[in-house]
């Protein structure tokens, strides 16, 4: 049976009490956590750096963390959120000079690595990196601020992995990223995704574990196609 991931992103958390809202929504169903490091460069937002997630790992978040770095000039970052506690570091093709490079320092530092692709990102990256990563990221916003609509084109780009994926028999798994609701997640996963990032819809709601659920029941719609 496939499994599927919830990777709340805490873009969308309460920074005044983090520790906490992280851990709530881990003990409510959330199996990994999203951590968006945005540098006003890249992408028009600052947000949160390596120290916040060394305090993270002091709160007794244990779960793995996927740091997903929206910043240019990634090389120092991405040393500092190893030594932090990063299980994932996932960086964009274009915020580096040399990706190769990039995906390289990543794996020699014991740390699995993803690259993100945004929505009108090309994909033709992959035919030269994809034996030597260990997650994809796609896109369904456009990056920079949380609570977007999903564009529905990335469906087609989600279809497109998963076939070639399937077609080199390679197994690492697909994270979706950007607008994910209750309504559309069913159509997400149908497409090949296999991990959700989820941010607003999770965190602005009144009981996470309440909404968490909501989604895996949608999710084990999957399970009964025929």
């Amino acid at each position: 049976m496939k499994k599927f991931l919830i990777a709340p992103s805490i873009l969308s958390a309460n920074f005044a009490c983090l520790g906490e809202d992280v851990q709530n929504v881990i003990k409510s169903g959330g199996d990994m956590i999203h951590f968006d490091v945005m540098d006003n460069y890249y992408v028009p937002n600052l947000t949160i750096g390596p120290k916040v997630l060394e305090s993270l790992r002091n709160y007794n978040i244990t779960v793995p963390i996927d740091v997903h770095l929206m910043a240019k000039s990634t090389d120092r970052l991405i040393l500092d959120f190893i030594r932090s506690g990063a299980d994932y570091i996932t960086i964009h093709p274009e915020s580096t000079e040399h990706l190769d490079h990039t995906i390289n320092l990543i794996k020699d530092n014991d740390c699995q690595v993803g690259v993100a692709f945004n929505p009108a990102t090309p994909l033709c990256y992959l035919d030269y990196i994809i034996d030597k990563i260990d997650l994809i990221l796609l896109m369904s916003v456009n990056p920079g601020f949380s609570g977007q609509n999903f564009i529905k084109n990335s469906l087609k780009k989600i279809r497109k992995v998963r076939k070639l994926l399937e077609r080199k028999n390679i197994n690492i798994p697909l994270q979706v990223d950007g607008g994910i609701k209750v309504k559309n997640i069913l159509d997400i996963a149908r497409s090949g995704a296999d991990i959700f990032v989820i941010g607003s819809a999770i965190f602005n709601s009144s009981n996470y574990a309440q909404t968490i659920m909501n989604f895996r029941k949608e999710l084990i719609k999957f399970h009964n196609i025929k």
